[in-house]
């Protein structure tokens, strides 16, 4: 089951990296300020950027004078990040085996990309293993619908209208954990001190041009949500497209659409005890 979400993951991405830049950039960076202040990213730091994509992050830490390389698992993403900031290191890689020796690096950080591996807790575990005595680990997902109105807007018509009894590999849940407390269990079962996790709400608006732009992200540039799309009937398939734009029209602001859209953004530090006994078993393999 976990390796049929990884190949169905890989696959998509591999298909529509092209289309990241024009379609969700203007979303997602807007949360790398927050996420950056919340691990207190700054010059001189060396910073590991998972699932990087087209290479947003690295090149945002890069620019606040970080020693930055950006690895993400599609082949296809990393030809895009290195043609758009060839000065940054970027490779290829899985976040849930990183190919660092333990205590690499002063940061990790991981926007949106938690959702996109099979196991969220293991790449969780390897963003503390890689990490230095003090460093932090911080990365975004997307709020629950109650506080996410574009994820509201979605998840009401795909319930509504989708036959969700559709053969689509299983993965982590699209709202990785059910709050604070979850995440701060989970980080700690990872390797992290739970008591110094920051957990905040960011939201932001998403500035579309048409009410139709949402849906046609969702299916032809997407990949969990556009498998689940691309298996419904076409009367189905209309109804969802239909309810999408009318709930769009009504974040109408001049000629475009601003839809608020929320992330939670979290950063922890990786506990001492466990930097420690790395430390040990490095220079005893020495």
């Amino acid at each position: 089951m976990i390796e049929s979400f990884a190949k169905f993951e890989h696959e998509g991405w591999q298909r529509v990296a092209e289309k990241y830049d024009s379609v969700w950039a203007s979303s997602t960076r807007q949360f790398i300020p927050a996420l950056f202040d919340a691990a207190e990213v700054s010059g001189g730091m060396s910073v590991l950027d998972v699932g990087c994509g087209p290479g947003y992050v690295s090149a945002a830490a890069a620019a606040r004078g970080a020693i930055t390389c950006g690895l993400d698992f599609s082949k296809e993403m990393i030809g895009i990040a290195q043609r758009m900031f060839p000065k940054i290191e970027f490779q290829e890689g899985d976040a849930q085996d990183l190919p660092f020796v333990c205590a690499t690096f002063d940061r990790v950080l991981a926007n949106f990309t938690l959702l996109h591996v099979s196991d969220p807790k293991r790449a969780c575990a390897e963003a503390c293993r890689v990490l230095k005595p003090g460093g932090k680990f911080g990365f975004t997902v997307w709020a629950a619908p109650e506080e996410n109105p574009y994820a509201k807007m979605i998840d009401d018509a795909i319930r509504k209208h989708a036959d969700l009894e559709v053969d689509l590999p299983a993965g982590p849940p699209h709202h990785l954990f059910s709050g604070r407390e979850d995440f701060r269990r989970a980080l700690a079962q990872a390797g992290f001190e739970g008591e110094s996790m920051i957990f905040k709400l960011h939201s932001i608006y998403w500035n579309v041009p048409t009410t139709r732009f949402p849906f046609d992200a969702e299916h032809a540039a997407g990949v969990r949500t556009a498998g689940l799309l691309a298996r419904q009937t076409p009367p189905r398939l209309h109804a969802i497209q239909s309810a999408i734009e009318e709930s769009v029209r009504r974040y109408a602001k001049g000629d475009s659409f601003a839809i608020p859209t929320g992330a939670y953004i979290i950063a922890v530090s990786k506990k001492e005890r466990i930097a420690k006994e790395e430390e040990r078993t490095q220079r005893a393999a020495a």
